[in-house]
């Protein structure tokens, strides 16, 4: 019971003011725009804001590329040094969501090439993802919403990990998952499989994670409690002032036998591990970030995604979204 309580607060971080509806089956097919009711229906409605990770920090900075034997000739990793435009966010729909608690955070990386073209990173601090295809995971945050008493029930949440496994390691995540220190102090992982193939090269099969060099670090419970509910970009902007916040990107490259479609998931830990290349930020603030869809299937020359159904569902719910927080909806 203590971990889906914890869990509930990991996955559905600051869904409050939620409607009461009754949730749908995983087993029936679900599109795009019903994760966009779904998130208004745990958030409330929250025009002109994302509709989910509304709560972040925009920040700029430089990719320095690391060419690698396993992407010959990528111009993500030849072109030099590149502008890179970041959003860090909180879990939920909730433009103020509290940043003391614990869970899920989130981070889109835009590195924009010499020709214009964009590639994007989007990654979250857990590992994997909770279930294996759209309809799972949209099983289970419907667990989330209220009776008709408005009361959120922890135990259908916990019949439905029983019966979709597939939810269970996300879910052990957040049990013990911290507050996040800072962005700068997060790991982020793309959770995907991608593959690059240039010309005639062997296809290489990878997936992502972003490593803070300042080291990761958690808050504890205690160390929350006399913090601002709103911390994060004060604390990312004194970083930025006594030094340098810098993230390596880092690339694990597939065998055969690791999962293409299953963000579920993870890869075995002995993976060989290349450096893609430095990411060092330069400033934190600012609505630079605004006018941009963190849509992860945008990539650049020779890279292309997997057959993954949650990757593909990303890209039509966030266009979705984008839509409606540029009309104000």
């Amino acid at each position: 019971m203590s971990m889906i309580k914890t869990a509930l607060s990991g996955v559905a971080a600051a869904l409050l003011s939620a409607a009461t509806v009754a949730p749908v089956a995983a087993e029936q097919p679900v599109q795009a725009n019903d994760f966009i009711k779904l998130f208004e229906q745990l958030s409330g409605k929250q025009p002109g804001v994302r509709k989910a990770h509304a709560r972040g920090l925009c920040a700029s900075g430089s990719f320095v590329p690391n060419p690698s034997e396993y992407f010959i000739d990528a111009p993500l990793l030849t072109q030099g040094e590149l502008p890179v435009t970041m959003r860090f966010s909180i879990g939920g729909g909730n433009p103020a969501a509290d940043e003391r608690a614990p869970g899920t955070r989130g981070m889109g990386m835009q590195i924009t090439l010499a020709d214009g073209s964009r590639h994007i990173f989007t990654g979250n601090n857990f590992p994997v993802f909770a279930g294996k295809d759209p309809q799972t995971f949209f099983g289970l945050i419907s667990t989330f919403l209220p009776d008709e008493q408005g009361q959120r029930d922890p135990k259908r949440t916990m019949e439905y990990a029983e019966k979709h496994p597939s939810v269970k390691a996300n879910l052990a995540w957040q049990q013990s998952a911290g507050t996040a220190a800072s962005y700068a102090n997060t790991a982020f992982f793309g959770l995907h499989t991608f593959f690059y193939n240039k010309d005639d090269a062997e296809q290489t099969k990878f997936r992502w994670k972003l490593i803070p060099e300042l080291g990761e670090k958690t808050l504890s419970e205690e160390e929350t409690q006399n913090m601002d509910a709103d911390f994060l970009a004060d604390r990312m902007k004194r970083q930025l002032a006594e030094g340098e916040v810098s993230f390596r990107l880092v690339a694990a490259i597939g065998q055969p036998g690791d999962s293409n479609t299953d963000p579920s998931v993870q890869w075995p830990e002995d993976r060989e591990q290349v450096e893609l290349g430095r990411v060092q930020l330069s400033g934190a603030g600012g609505e630079q970030c605004t006018p941009i869809n963190f849509d992860p299937n945008v990539l650049s020359a020779g890279f292309k995604p997997s057959d993954d159904p949650v990757l593909r569902m990303r890209s039509a719910a966030y266009a979705i979204s984008f839509g409606k927080r540029l009309s104000g909806q």
